[in-house]
């Protein structure tokens, strides 16, 4: 590539980020939406309607490519709440429906890194009512714009077992860009998981910006809540 940095032997180098300060963590604040509002997790406050949404998946397939598995009794999984999801890194956020101010589902900033700007959103659960909905959406919006616009991180990561098709596509229709797959990288639930890798880079985040603002205006929903024009729409 033309006028790219090189070296002394003419070897390319990465560009030069000579004014590079290093991103804020991110804080344990609200963040609001049209339809959903994104709020720092607490045990005692959510863990009873986290746990009623999430009893919604009777089979618990929503369970399959988590760490944990489904939890039958409603101290146990406040228990687990407060074990493995009281922490600042991973970050974890509950999702209100603003309808009516129940909690129904969670994900996290994790992996941050703030020297280099380098984060990630994961440990996703959405319940059923939460799925498919303008809300799921706008959480991961709010997220996105929590990490670019407020913080100013340079990469925003999406990572998942390769063979979850949904969080895959997913990722996909929120913007992400599909980098490839690490092969055996993890055991978990005695299983092995290759890693598919996705990202949003700053420098992309402007237009990515611009299609969901255009996305979830109340104009692109009909009467029955049903959008007429799909993200990708927007992105085109």
């Amino acid at each position: 590539m033309e006028n790219s940095p090189t070296n002394a032997l003419g070897q390319p180098i990465g560009s030069e980020l000579a004014n590079w300060q290093g991103c804020d963590r991110p804080a344990r604040t609200v963040m609001q939406g049209q339809y959903c509002e994104l709020q720092p997790l607490d045990p005692k406050a959510h863990a009873a309607e986290l746990f009623a949404a999430f009893a919604e998946d009777s089979e618990g397939c929503n369970w399959t490519y988590l760490l944990s598995e489904p939890f039958a009794k409603l101290e146990d999984f406040q228990q687990w709440l407060v074990n493995s999801c009281s922490s600042q890194d991973p970050l974890f956020y509950v999702v209100i429906d603003k309808t009516n101010s129940r909690a129904v589902g969670m994900a996290a900033l994790m992996r941050i890194v703030p020297e280099t700007g380098v984060i990630e959103v994961g440990n996703i659960h959405f319940s059923p009512a939460l799925q498919k909905t303008p809300m799921a959406t706008e959480a991961m919006f709010l997220l996105m714009q929590r990490v670019f616009d407020q913080l100013g991180y340079r990469r925003y990561e999406w990572k998942c077992d390769n063979c979850n098709g949904p969080s895959k596509k997913a990722a996909v229709r929120l913007g992400f860009s599909f980098e490839g797959v690490f092969r055996q990288a993890l055991v978990y639930k005695q299983r092995n998981r290759d890693t598919a890798w996705f990202s949003i880079l700053d420098t992309e985040w402007p237009r990515q910006k611009a299609a969901f603002v255009r996305w979830l205006s109340p104009d692109n929903f009909n009467a029955q809540g049903l959008q007429k024009h799909n993200l990708q729409h927007f992105l085109d």
